[in-house]
């Protein structure tokens, strides 16, 4: 019987593909919907999914409230929902989280906590968190300065896969 069960939703599934259709959840949806600037639709299905732990929602709605999509633009709300899917792990929301930090948008500019999400990205391979410590190194901010470390954390990102041309190297005397 399962093994019927499971042919009828391969079978399902694959239909509906071929006909341009995919199941998709509210997450997925939404980001679609956030794709074709239709905010609304994707505040409505993130929301939900944000307010029951899913840490990919919690970073996407951080965004609508960071950048005024679809509602009045809040740090203090965006930094908040960082927060929660910083702590599952999510790497963007670490990244972002500790932008926040570095500029004090939305929270009070703190460079030891902007350091500390931009490590916790980093551990994870996030590139742009590795440029991000490479500049908190390179300008001192929540770190002592040290031409050698960001430049050690710039050459992770080219070795990771980041553009050499995009970054500026230090030129620091320490």
């Amino acid at each position: 019987m399962a093994r019927v069960v499971r042919k009828i939703v391969v079978g399902l599934a694959l239909a509906l593909a071929c006909h341009g259709l995919a199941l998709a959840g509210p997450v997925e949806d939404g980001l679609e919907a956030a794709k074709k600037n239709d905010y609304a639709t994707a505040l409505r299905l993130w929301t939900p999914a944000a307010e029951q732990g899913d840490g990919t929602a919690q970073s996407y709605l951080a965004r609508l409230y960071l950048m005024g999509w679809g509602v009045s633009q809040d740090h203090a709300k965006a930094a908040a929902w960082y927060l929660k899917a910083a702590e599952q792990g999510n790497t963007a929301a670490q990244n972002n989280l500790g932008t926040l930090y570095e500029h004090g948008d939305g929270v009070p500019q703190d460079y030891a906590k902007a350091l500390y999400w931009f490590r916790k990205a980093a551990e994870a391979h996030a590139l742009e968190a590795y440029i991000n410590v490479a500049r908190a190194y390179e300008d001192g901010h929540g770190v002592k300065q040290s031409c050698e470390e960001a430049t050690a954390w710039y050459q992770r990102a080219v070795k990771g896969g980041y553009p050499a041309e995009r970054i500026t190297w230090p030129h620091c005397s320490n």
